[in-house]
């Protein structure tokens, strides 16, 4: 067969059976990326729901009030959920309580933002009760951190960016203390730009990356594999924090999502605060810095640490679901929130 032959006997085959030798190629190498939905940015006026989905809020009235004049001295208004100081063992009410509360603020269109009052432990077991239908027509700012990353994990899946930040129960009574958390917080909400240049770290494994930022909390991310509610990390760039667990927890916790391919195609990682860990009679051996990057040695994507956020009193705002670009050094990282 000529060489002009066998040519036309090809382009007849990709004419006649459809097929498109670029396209093929294509697809097996590009994924698409889709931007979540921005909740509104608060403005003077707006109704900010405060609820407590999860841990018990005994004693606790003080705070809260102290939250509503926060928002109010913001020019906002303020409302609490029903059953927010109910009591039912471990949690600020029974499932349902907490389920019905978190509903009503998630469906009523008057309500802009719902802010958590507290994490602990309790958020999971309502995950599968709520509709969030009306809620992506609709969308509005769902804000708190620690056990409230079950929440964050679902409403990025839903397609929803939301906001990792202090709750109610993280003011203290010199609000001076904890400055940059109220301030980041606020600006945010507002729809100031926010971005941040870290301190420098020995640790940190340099270079550059674009992706949205996701995560939270590494035991509710960890707890959440294998469910509906596990977010892809793929082209995306992972944040983690924890608060009082042994050293060989965090790594085990690391282990299991790796082996799950959690980090197979993240783009970064953003290492949060890691506070009050915990001693083993078996000393570990190495700081939780090294523990990190030796459970992440296999993977070439950025490292930055010292991200001041998690369970610190500084404890600054991110934007879960949106891209940033993160830039990280020996000297110093940055993270720059995409506008939108």
């Amino acid at each position: 067969m000529t060489k002009s032959l066998l040519i036309t006997s090809l382009f007849c085959a990709f004419f006649f059976f459809g097929i498109n030798p670029c396209s093929a190629q294509n697809t097996a190498t590009e994924k698409p990326q889709y931007t979540l939905k921005q909740p509104p940015y608060i403005k003077a006026g707006d109704t900010v729901a405060i609820v407590a989905p999860s841990g018990i809020l005994k004693n606790r009235v003080g705070e809260v009030q102290q939250a509503q004049a926060l928002l109010k001295s913001w020019g906002l208004h303020s409302i609490v959920g029903q059953h927010i100081f109910n009591q039912a063992n471990h949690f600020a009410g029974t499932d349902d309580e907490r389920c019905e509360d978190f509903q009503q603020v998630l469906d009523d269109p008057k309500i802009k933002a719902i802010w958590c009052a507290r994490g602990g432990y309790g958020a999971v077991r309502i995950l599968d009760k709520l509709d969030f239908s009306k809620f992506k027509k609709q969308p509005k700012w769902i804000i708190g951190y620690s056990d409230i990353t079950a929440i964050h994990n679902q409403i990025h899946n839903e397609g929803v960016e939301s906001l990792h930040a202090l709750m109610c129960v993280s003011l203290t009574k010199d609000l001076s203390e904890i400055d940059a958390s109220i301030s980041t917080f606020k600006n945010t909400l507002f729809g100031e730009p926010l971005n941040y240049t870290l301190k420098g770290s020995k640790y940190n494994r340099s270079g550059t990356a674009t992706g949205q930022l996701v995560g939270g909390n590494l035991t509710m991310l960890h707890t959440m594999l294998g469910s509906k509610t596990s977010i892809d990390t793929s082209g995306k760039i992972l944040f983690i924090e924890e608060i009082g667990e042994y050293k060989y927890h965090i790594d085990r916790m690391l282990q299991s999502l790796k082996r799950a391919g959690y980090f197979d195609n993240c783009n970064g990682v953003i290492i949060g605060d890691m506070t009050k860990l915990r001693k083993n009679t078996t000393l570990w051996g190495t700081s939780i810095e090294q523990l990190i990057l030796d459970a992440l040695t296999d993977y070439n994507f950025p490292i930055a640490f010292g991200m001041p956020a998690g369970h610190e009193k500084d404890n600054r705002a991110l934007i879960l679901g949106r891209t940033i670009n993160l830039t990280v050094n020996i000297e110093q990282s940055s993270i720059i929130f995409k506008n939108h």
